[in-house]
């Protein structure tokens, strides 16, 4: 067969290809589903039978993709449903301690999350039903994952879960951790899994993030503005 550019080459040159590269379409049957083949009722034509075998694993390929579409919309419509009677929990809080205990008890109960770790940066021990530590302390132990400023998952260090977690830490093996932050670093709200793809790196952030944005004005809103101030 001649080196005649794709433009040159004629019909005849075409179907003599073809004729002897029987399996060109085994190899290329991508190019099935853009042929146009006459086919006769009751004749079966092998190019015909292949081309609609391609038609219909891609139709196949398209309902599983659309049905995981699905499946997706439905978590996030859930997801939505939960995290709106979460804000209207934190705003409903008469005080801090409320605002603390209705979130530590809506990720635990109505999220499902087995590990949940609210730390708030403060000089005192200024609240009794959550764990609060310096500044500084936070800075030592976790401070390049808040130098961002933005939520992250993934797996951290044995030293950074101990932190987030305590004694619980070593059943972590991932995890999500957002910043709590308005007008100043307040605090962080992490969540923890034994599943080590259960937050994996850049998903499932965007629903934290907003929990803790909420939470942030809802703090600042319930204490005066120096109770928790970044230095």
């Amino acid at each position: 067969m001649s080196k005649a550019s794709p433009s040159q080459l004629s019909a005849a040159e075409v179907a003599e290809y073809l004729r002897q590269n029987p399996a060109f379409f085994v190899e290329h049957d991508d190019l099935l589903a853009d042929l146009l083949i006459p086919h006769q009722s009751g004749q079966a034509v092998s190019l015909v039978e292949r081309q609609v075998k391609l038609l219909r694993e891609r139709n196949i390929d398209v309902r599983h993709r659309l049905g995981e579409l699905m499946d997706v919309a439905r978590e996030n419509d859930r997801l939505f449903e939960k995290s709106r009677r979460l804000i209207l929990r934190l705003l409903e809080a008469p005080d801090v301690e409320e605002v603390i205990a209705s979130i530590e008890d809506s990720l635990r109960d109505d999220f499902q999350v087995p590990f949940v770790s609210l730390i708030l940066f403060t000089e005192t021990q200024r609240f009794c039903n959550t764990r609060c530590v310096s500044h500084a302390e936070a800075r030592s132990a976790i401070g390049h994952l808040l130098d961002s400023g933005k939520t992250l998952s993934g797996v951290l260090r044995e030293h950074e879960l101990a932190f987030l977690f305590g004694d619980q830490g070593s059943e972590v093996t991932s995890c999500a951790l957002a910043p709590i932050q308005h007008q100043g670093l307040l605090g962080v709200l992490a969540l923890g899994s034994r599943d080590p793809q259960q937050y994996r790196s850049a998903t499932g952030t965007l629903f934290l993030s907003y929990v803790a944005d909420a939470l942030a004005r809802v703090l600042m809103r319930q204490r005066p503005q120096p109770a928790l101030q970044a230095r």
